[in-house]
């Protein structure tokens, strides 16, 4: 029996669940001798410049946004492709304001010693974070979420810093789940009163001071043109035992499957890359125009699954397959395993990103003590069910990855479910990346298509044609005879109406036949 389950990525205007507790800080050691900061960045002159000009026609008296690119620790320098506004809260506020002396002075305890003329920026720091988390899914390889960038006169953003920081913590902390290395964010103040702008590398550590929180040199220049595109198909199928027994008990599906991520990951790392048909073993950088396709090899690995099915207590298998098309930027002077291993991390990111809009559309939790009857139970969102042996075998299609034209030729994805159409997709550009020119959605291409995937393994399955060009979908199958029952007529039908079985058949009995006759005639 199949299931399919419907998925979409959450508006961040209109995002279910919304927490308005504060941020917990998570308090890190960090030796900030022993860490390297971004000493210069450069900046897209065509993108800022046009960002720069807006905010002076708008006169607004400040905007909070983030600041997209990529902090190369190869180079020791940070490149800026682009400034992406936060847009209006659910309630349609700007997420960021300035308070006035007198709103200072209400907030403060010591308001005696205050001058008059004090004003500072209030920043919605959880909206921030979550436009900062779902901006980040629709990013290549890279391409990050590397900071915020502040609108606002030099006075309030002084008066500002604790403000600010945990604006800076918020984002850190939503992106930090697809991108664990990160650990050095960007602010840019774009001052109007003087006109100018300031960079500051921030390490992300367990409080803002003067020695964490550093000036480099910015300028402007050309970015988004010397950038060099990498471009991968990785092909996979993951699978995972269902035990039902011992820790595994109250695990559910989304556990399971987080899981198999984690230890899937480790593994992709430590892959080896053919890029151009040429095995990446040195840092020289790439030369050479155009795109450029990479291949991933994987050494010939134990199967791990073979020998959890000796154990009693597994009742089925969760798999994973499909095929992801991955892209990857890299600067002129960075070296080719850079772009290799931003490769890596768009895959996992792609994976993680699909398995979070699951998790961000499924329910509350389904426990077996929850006081539901069975009924309400077979209702519930896949993702959030434990694993039981009554589970009945099912397939969840997972988003399919959807690339959007950008900027000078790159470009950005979103994630859409079999039941939206393009025009949903283009929204949600509009609305995220508050994009100048609207795409149109005939440019939009769609590499990954949905195919059929078998649920069981026989030599029927083997005699049928492989499809490598699909989306991903998750599949659990189940041991024991009633499944195996179940499918038996399933694939019957499937022999008796697929060409390729029958020409099996027929070579196979016609080959029986000779070998008679040969026979006979000695």
């Amino acid at each position: 029996m199949t299931f399919s389950v419907s998925l979409t990525a959450v508006s961040v205007r209109n995002f279910s669940g919304r927490s308005r507790a504060t941020w917990k800080f998570v308090v890190s050691r960090i030796s900030l001798c022993s860490l390297s900061m971004v000493k210069a960045v450069v900046g897209e002159e065509t993108r800022l410049t046009s960002a720069e000009d807006r905010l002076s026609r708008s006169a607004i008296p400040s905007e909070v946004g983030l600041v997209i690119g990529k902090l190369s620790s190869a180079l020791d320098r940070g490149f800026v492709f682009d400034l992406i506004p936060t847009p209006n809260n659910d309630t349609g506020e700007p997420a960021c304001s300035v308070m006035d002396a007198k709103d200072n002075r209400k907030k403060s305890s010591s308001s005696k010693s205050q001058s008059s003329d004090t004003s500072s920026l209030s920043i919605d720091s959880d909206w921030v974070a979550e436009h900062a988390r779902q901006v980040s899914r629709m990013l290549l390889g890279g391409m990050k979420v590397v900071g915020i960038y502040v609108w606002a006169s030099d006075s309030s953003f002084k008066n500002s810093t604790m403000m600010l920081y945990q604006a800076i913590k918020g984002v850190s902390d939503a992106v930090r789940h697809l991108d664990p290395s990160l650990d050095e964010v960007l602010l840019i103040h774009i001052c109007y009163s003087p006109r100018r702008w300031n960079c500051r590398s921030c390490l992300l550590g367990s409080s803002i001071t003067s020695s964490n929180l550093r000036p480099c040199d910015f300028k402007l220049g050309r970015v988004l043109s010397s950038l060099k595109r990498f471009r991968c198909i990785y092909s996979f199928n993951l699978r995972s035992p269902i035990c039902f027994g011992g820790e595994s008990a109250a695990q559910t599906f989304t556990d399971i499957l987080r899981q198999q991520l984690a230890n899937h990951a480790k593994d992709l790392r430590r892959a080896n890359a053919l890029v151009d048909g040429d095995m990446v073993q040195n840092d020289e950088p790439c030369n050479t125009d155009g795109e450029h396709e990479v291949e991933l090899l994987f050494p010939f690995m134990k199967d791990t699954l073979v020998e959890a099915f000796s154990g009693k207590d597994i009742a089925g298998v969760l798999c994973v397959a499909g095929s992801i098309c991955s892209y990857a930027y890299l600067n002129a002077k960075e070296p080719i395993s850079q772009a290799v291993a931003d490769i890596k991390a768009d895959i996992i990111r792609s994976l993680q990103s699909r398995l979070d809009i699951i998790c961000d559309e499924a329910e509350e939790n389904l426990y077996p003590n929850n006081g539901l009857d069975k009924e309400e139970a077979a209702n519930a969102p896949i993702p959030k069910l434990i694993p039981s042996p009554s589970t009945k075998p099912f397939r969840l299609p997972l988003p399919r990855r959807v690339f959007v034209p950008w900027l000078s030729g790159t470009f950005l994805c979103d994630y859409l479910q079999p039941s939206e159409s393009l025009e949903v997709l283009k929204e949600r550009c509009i609305e995220l990346i508050s994009m100048e020119n609207t795409p149109e959605t005939s440019t939009f291409s769609e590499v990954e298509t949905e195919a059929h995937l078998l649920i069981s393994k026989s030599f029927w399955d083997a005699v049928s044609p492989a499809t490598s060009d699909v989306a991903p979908n998750f599949i659990v199958e189940r041991s024991g005879e009633g499944t195996r029952h179940e499918d038996d007529d399933q694939r019957t039908d499937k022999a008796s109406s697929n060409p390729a079985i029958v020409v099996a058949v027929l070579v196979l009995v016609l080959s029986v036949v000779l070998g008679l006759v040969f026979y006979g005639w000695e």
